[in-house]
C-alpha cells in the first residue's frame, strides 16, 4: 500500500487511513440485499414470480472473503427464495430474511460468532439499515443510497448497489489485511 498523506492508495482511488484501519479489524461483513447485492429493482414475471439480478463481481468478492476466513452474512427485510439460493451458492451461512428489525439478527450473529461490533462491517442503502450501521466498526453506504445514509456512513462506495459496491468493500477489507492478492481461482 502506498501512502498519500492521510489516505491509502487503492484501485478505487484514495481511501482515508482511518477507514483502512477499521477494515483491517473486520471479521464479519453483513450485507443488505435490495439496493446492495441487487440494483434495488424488483422484476415481476407474468406469473407473479420475482426476479433479481446479482453482480458476479460482488459474488467473487464474497467468496474471496470467505476463503480468507472472514464471515459474510445477509440481513434483509424481504423474503425471497432467490436470495436463499444465491446465499447458498456463495457459501453464506448466516442468512436472515424478513427482518423488520435488523438489530435482532445482528445481535444473534455477534453471539453465534463470538464477535464484537468493531469487528463488523455493514453495507446498506436505506434507513432500515442505519440501526445496525450505527453500531458496527465500519458502516458503508452504496453510492446510490438514501441521502441520509450517505451523510451518516463512515465510507461511501464509488460504485452503485448491484453494480459491484460489495466487491469494492471486499477488496478494501482484503487490501487492509494484506490478502487482496491471495484469493484466486475461485468460481461463483
Amino acid at each position: 500500500m502506498s501512502e498519500q498523506g492521510m489516505n491509502i492508495a487503492t484501485c478505487y482511488g484514495p481511501v482515508a487511513r482511518k477507514i483502512m484501519d477499521s477494515a483491517a479489524d473486520i471479521r464479519l461483513v453483513i450485507c443488505d440485499v435490495d439496493g446492495v447485492l441487487s440494483d434495488g429493482l424488483i422484476y415481476m414475471g407474468n406469473n407473479g414470480e420475482e426476479l433479481k439480478a446479482f453482480n458476479v463481481r460482488d459474488g467473487y468478492g464474497i467468496r474471496c472473503l470467505i476463503t480468507e476466513g472472514i464471515h459474510v452474512a445477509i440481513i434483509t427485510g424481504r423474503q425471497s427464495k432467490l436470495v436463499a439460493d444465491r446465499a447458498a451458492t456463495l457459501g453464506i451461512e448466516h442468512l436472515y430474511q424478513g427482518q423488520s428489525d435488523k438489530l435482532i439478527a445482528f445481535e444473534k450473529i455477534l453471539s453465534d460468532l463470538n464477535l464484537q461490533p468493531h469487528q463488523v462491517a455493514y453495507i446498506g442503502d436505506d434507513l432500515i439499515d442505519w440501526p445496525v450501521m450505527a453500531k458496527v466498526g465500519l458502516s458503508v453506504a452504496v453510492a446510490d443510497a438514501h441521502p441520509i445514509l450517505l451523510q451518516r456512513a463512515q465510507y461511501v462506495t464509488r460504485i452503485a448497489g448491484g453494480r459491484g459496491a460489495v466487491r469494492e468493500l471486499c477488496d478494501l477489507i482484503l487490501q487492509s489485511q494484506n490478502k487482496l492478492d491471495e484469493a484466486k481461482g475461485l468460481s461463483i
